[in-house]
């Protein structure tokens, strides 16, 4: 059966955007900033809990963690502000083929939408220190979507703000089983898990991927075949 895809939904930190453990850097700035010891048993089980939900929203993420929703929103602060350090301070890297996959991709006449877990001011640094303010179709945060993935509501949005006319001509991919269950959910024709990032095969197959690619370099001939 040939595939008609009009529209790609690229995650961003892992797919597109090398991570490099900035997140858990990140992630141990926020802790700390509300008491939590790092080496500490507590923080040890918060860790496995952020990269278990790679992908996840951030302030769900931490609204998980803390419980209450003003510690949550003080621990995402210290979370961004870190990040945002790190990026400013030249850790932030685009994925070998990355810009040339998705030029290549729009190239064949697919739109690309650029999604995250992050916030919008997260998610523009990011843009900005990679000069991808204008790289793609569109871009989109969960708080431009209603909720961040493992929902569907990414892609779905993507789908609507871009008129494609069905879930079908939709292909999704990322690093994270979260992102397999957003295509998944969202219906997408196509679920790419690439190996780049947070989560191995085993994980992306059982949260349902179509297809597992060593990097999103490989998406354009998978699309194109």
């Amino acid at each position: 059966m040939s595939l008609d895809i009009r529209l790609v939904v690229l995650d961003m930190a892992g797919t597109t955007v090398a991570d490099d453990g900035l997140v858990e850097q990140a992630f141990h700035a926020a802790a700390g900033r509300l008491g939590v010891e790092a080496g500490s048993p507590e923080h040890a089980r918060m860790l496995e809990h952020v990269r278990a939900t790679m992908g996840e929203s951030k302030i769900s993420v931490f609204r998980h963690l803390f419980g209450e929703e003003e510690k949550a929103r003080t621990a995402n602060a210290a979370f961004e502000a870190a990040y945002h350090g790190l990026v400013e301070a030249g850790h932030c890297a685009a994925l070998p083929g990355a810009a040339e996959a998705i030029a290549e991709l729009r190239g064949q006449g697919r739109k690309v939408v650029l999604t995250t877990g992050f916030s919008r001011s997260t998610q523009d640094r990011i843009l900005t220190a990679l000069g991808w303010e204008s790289i793609a179709d569109l871009t989109l945060c969960p708080a431009e979507a209603g909720r961040g993935r493992p929902y569907p509501d990414l892609a779905l949005t993507a789908l609507l703000r871009t008129a494609t006319d069905s879930v079908r001509q939709v292909a999704v991919a990322g690093d994270t089983g979260y992102d397999m269950l957003t295509g998944t959910r969202a219906g997408a024709a196509v679920v790419a898990g690439v190996l780049t990032g947070a989560h191995r095969e085993e994980r992306l197959r059982a949260d349902g991927a179509t297809h597992v690619l060593a990097s999103v370099a490989e998406l354009p001939a998978l699309l194109a075949g």
